[in-house]
């Protein structure tokens, strides 16, 4: 049987993964290495290795990181290295979409969660939680009521 500490790891590591090994070359352990990794920054181009990874839109990965397209566009072209903040924002997001995949089993059936209404959430869809300021653990509290088999 493997142990939440396993499980954990084998998260955090798919994750940076995702994100791109060549950006992120710093272990990720707890949602507390984002905050150190952000501080030196990480390349802007972690977030195309997101979006393409869930097969996602550049409108949706700009409305979620509450930036413009065309400022995505502009920060990967120049290799911008992104500030602590958008970085750990960055980070929560990818981290969400990983443990929702994770649970659900695929990418489509957590997609089709996150635009859908959801009571526990006040009836409100998961995607217009995620660019608000606290949005992110409301959304990581009902995904871990839903892996634990809790109505939500």
């Amino acid at each position: 049987m493997i142990g939440q500490a396993e499980l954990t790891t084998r998260h955090y590591k798919k994750l940076v993964e995702i994100l791109g090994t060549m950006y992120i070359k710093s272990n990720v352990e707890s949602p507390f290495d984002f905050i150190r990794i952000a501080g030196t920054g990480i390349n802007a181009n972690v977030i195309n290795n997101f979006r393409y990874y869930f097969k996602l839109p550049l409108n949706s990965t700009a409305s979620m990181l509450n930036v413009s397209e065309p400022t995505i566009y502009r920060w990967t072209k120049s290799n911008k290295s992104l500030d602590r903040n958008f970085s750990v924002k960055l980070f929560e997001v990818a981290d969400i979409f990983l443990y929702g995949t994770e649970i659900f089993g695929n990418n489509e059936d957590f997609l089709k969660w996150f635009n859908l209404p959801n009571i526990a959430l006040g009836g409100m869809e998961p995607k217009e939680l995620i660019e608000i300021p606290g949005g992110v653990s409301k959304i990581k509290d009902v995904l871990g009521r839903i892996e634990y088999g809790i109505f939500s």
